[in-house]
């Protein structure tokens, strides 16, 4: 167990490396740096779902592992609308394709590193008592009200 607060801890986390890589392209970093990590287009939604539901959580919340993006306190549920690409759904099929294109080796490695955290990430929510519901954007996209109706009943528990 480390001696460390919450705060140094995040303070001193290793950050991954890509030394030997040659960084994203000029284009692809642009993309990149649009890309935001918080309010996109499918939290929105999905948040638009779960209030119509009556349901009340905090969004972004900072002072856990990971920043979930949605939280429910009290039923001690964290939610993370993880993007399709940057989070490695379907990896097998994402990564032959990534294999095939430009800076594959940085691009790879970039991916991976991220599915290493999020599965750190839930692994230390997990262990503070949190549940821990990620939920691709696609799926959200699909029908963001089926996937609040979902998390309704895992918040309000069994009818």
């Amino acid at each position: 167990m480390s001696c460390l607060t919450p705060k140094l801890m995040k303070k001193h986390r290793k950050a991954p490396s890509f030394a030997g890589l040659r960084p994203a392209s000029p284009l692809s970093s642009r993309i990149k740096k649009a890309n935001t990590s918080r309010n996109t287009s499918q939290e929105v939604a999905l948040r638009c779902e779960l209030s119509r539901l009556g349901l009340r959580f905090k969004k972004n919340a900072a002072s856990l592992p990971g920043c979930p993006d949605i939280v429910f306190p009290r039923a001690r549920l964290a939610v993370f609308c993880d993007g399709d690409f940057w989070h490695g759904r379907k990896w097998k099929s994402l990564k032959r394709k990534l294999t095939r294109g430009t800076n594959a080796a940085y691009w790879c490695a970039k991916i991976s590193s991220n599915m290493r955290r999020d599965k750190k990430t839930t692994r230390l929510l997990g262990k503070s008592g949190w549940q821990v519901v990620r939920v691709w954007e696609s799926d959200i996209r699909k029908n963001p009200r089926a996937v609040a109706i979902e998390l309704e009943k895992m918040v309000r528990g069994p009818s």
